[in-house]
């Protein structure tokens, strides 16, 4: 006898476990059951699991009987045509969707020129393997797979034209590519996702070798006329969103220049671009600390006293201000209703973005890199037909990391460009590596996409030929601009009286113990001591009892909680958070004793 399992619950027992899982997967291809299902036998264990839980990864193969697959000509001819559809396939059995756990007991064929009468299924494509994006990359098939599925996650990252209404939308943190171009080497997913209608990326020459070493570890080098030409450009777009919030008691936030007497009033420089209505102007160009939207809110706490006091009218501010190390130029303006009815005013600014040292562009197989060096273009080094890179990618990127499809990229890129047509680079159906090599040598140029070069600086001849061809390179949402941080002194937390956290806040820059370790090893003991004292402070201690002292401001006296005042009280300096751990500890009853010595 055979269990059998319901979404993993027991519900009984069969005798013949083979004729029952084909009997489910035969009603389940006749209609009598719903596509949803799935049996799985697992030998091992002698059970037999069916499957209809939400949530389970499936993926669509085709049918195979007797060694013949169920989807014939006269199938795909109807779909041609438009007489049938995917879930009529579905519908008469011809293609099913199959879990994890049935796959576990099919044999599906790669191809219709492999079937043998052992297997169940075939792939409706190879292709369908790997998913929408990584799709998008030529020559999947010549590269090693975890650099398809890191070159997937770039894909994703990469900047382009991500909606064509972007001029009325208010969506956060957005890039968008100015000059986006569809790639010469295509697969066919770039056709079936409409990929044209969102580009993201642009077609560059590319040479690979090294230049002065600035383009050691990943880093690449760029043609400073290209950027002028417009390569890598963007522009990051941001909104600003507040609205006027009702209060209990009728009182309300108000959208405006706010006035003098207002409770935290910043300088009247922070306020010079607004408008009468409180609101910046379109086209003004905005710093960090500079007043958008001007608002001021009720008192936050309103005692029975105050209420009825005069007290009670002055508003606080509560203005909408650039962060630290933000700036741009206000774009658009709207200002709307909320659900509750209630003043909603938001503010999109943008920001120019070219190309920069620490910016990162990538290929898409995984072939990341930072800009390393920005060269004039009259420094760079050209070919013998006098064509400039755009871009310079170090050799030493391609042996341990095994991208052979870069390397075909750049020889299909080179092709095309020279050919004027698309170059098709499906995986596993790819235009033949041997056949673009063909064409290339058939247009003039070495078939192994060498070429001489010449030293841009000197004009000498390069001894080596240098590999060279057309790619289509992304740049990635990783911008230094967006990242660059750097403190003196600074706000600090009211709690720990440490620097605050985080880039926007202008919070500090944490050393951890490794760093420390370095100064040690330095000897450089007075930096040491600079760094590790953010929240320094001296207290109070009672050489008696070891508890801190309190220090009574207006009498300028010293005194001891436990010992009284006729007892030794010496300051001494310790970490903030040093005396906050002590106060927790006295909380739970914990008697902390600090005692004290003579440093000499």
């Amino acid at each position: 006898m055979v269990e059998v399992y319901l979404n993993g619950r027991f519900v009984g027992d069969v005798e013949n476990a083979k004729e029952f899982t084909d009997r489910i997967k035969q009603d389940r291809r006749s209609g009598a059951l719903s596509s949803e299902v799935n049996v799985y036998f697992d030998g091992a264990l002698n059970q037999v699991q069916v499957e209809s839980s939400r949530g389970r990864c499936r993926r669509p193969l085709i049918v195979v009987r007797d060694g013949m697959p169920l989807l014939t000509d006269r199938h795909v001819k109807q779909l041609q045509k438009g007489e049938a559809s995917w879930s009529d396939l579905i519908a008469q059995g011809v293609v099913e969707f199959l879990d994890a756990g049935e796959e576990e007991n099919s044999l599906i064929a790669f191809s219709d020129q492999e079937i043998t009468p052992e297997h169940t299924h075939l792939e409706i494509s190879p292709l369908a393997m790997l998913g929408v994006v990584t799709s998008l990359i030529p020559y999947g098939d010549y590269i090693q797979s975890a650099r398809l599925i890191i070159g997937s996650r770039n894909l994703k990252q990469s900047l382009g034209m991500y909606a064509s209404n972007f001029s009325l939308r208010m969506d956060m943190d957005v890039n968008l590519l100015h000059y986006p171009q569809m790639p010469l080497v295509q697969t066919v997913m770039h056709e079936l996702s409409e990929y044209a209608a969102h580009p993201s990326g642009q077609n560059i020459v590319v040479a690979i070798l090294s230049y002065k070493g600035y383009n050691m570890e990943d880093a690449v080098i760029i043609n400073k006329g290209s950027i002028e030409r417009g390569f890598g450009r963007s522009t990051y777009f941001r909104p600003a969103v507040t609205e006027e919030l009702r209060y209990s008691g009728g009182l309300m936030d108000t959208i405006g220049t706010p006035d003098k007497d207002v409770k935290g009033y910043k300088s009247e420089r922070d306020y010079r671009l607004l408008e009468d209505d409180g609101i910046v102007h379109p086209e003004a160009v905005v710093k960090e600390e500079d007043v958008i939207i001007g608002k001021t809110s009720p008192p936050r706490f309103l005692s029975n006293l105050e209420e009825y006091s005069l007290a009670s009218n002055i508003r606080r501010e509560s203005s909408v201000s650039l962060r630290h190390g933000e700036e741009g130029v206000v774009d658009f303006i709207a200002i709307t209703e909320n659900e509750e009815g209630n003043k909603l005013v938001q503010v999109r600014l943008r920001d120019q973005r070219i190309p920069e040292i620490g910016d990162k562009f990538v290929s898409r197989h995984g072939q990341k890199g930072v800009v390393g060096l920005i060269v004039p273009e009259s420094d760079m080094p050209f070919t013998a037909s006098g064509v400039k890179p755009d871009l310079l990618f170090s050799p030493h990127g391609i042996p341990s990391r095994m991208t052979i499809s870069h390397l075909i990229e750049l020889i299909g890129g080179k092709t095309a460009a020279l050919s004027g047509r698309m170059i098709d680079g499906t995986t596993f159906s790819a235009e033949p590596e041997a056949a673009i090599r063909k064409e290339l040598c058939a247009l003039g140029f070495n078939e192994a996409g060498t070429e001489t070069m010449y030293n841009g600086v000197t004009g000498e001849v390069f001894e080596a030929k240098i590999y060279v061809g057309e790619m289509y390179y992304l740049k990635l949402k990783h911008m230094v601009a967006n990242k660059i941080h750097s403190r003196a002194r600074g706000p600090i937390q009211l709690l720990t009286r440490q620097p605050t956290e985080g880039r926007a806040k202008e919070g500090g820059l944490r050393l951890g113990e490794m760093e420390k370790d370095t100064f040690v090893a330095h000897g450089a003991s007075l930096l040491l001591k600079e760094r590790f004292d953010s929240d320094r402070t001296i207290v109070p201690v009672c050489e008696g009892c070891g508890v801190i002292a309190i220090y009574d401001t207006l009498k300028d006296k010293r005194y001891c909680p436990m010992c009284g005042e006729n007892v030794e009280i010496n300051d001494i300096e310790i970490s903030y958070a040093f005396k906050l751990i002590l106060d927790e500890f006295k909380s739970l009853g914990i008697y902390p004793k600090l005692q004290l010595k003579s440093k000499y």
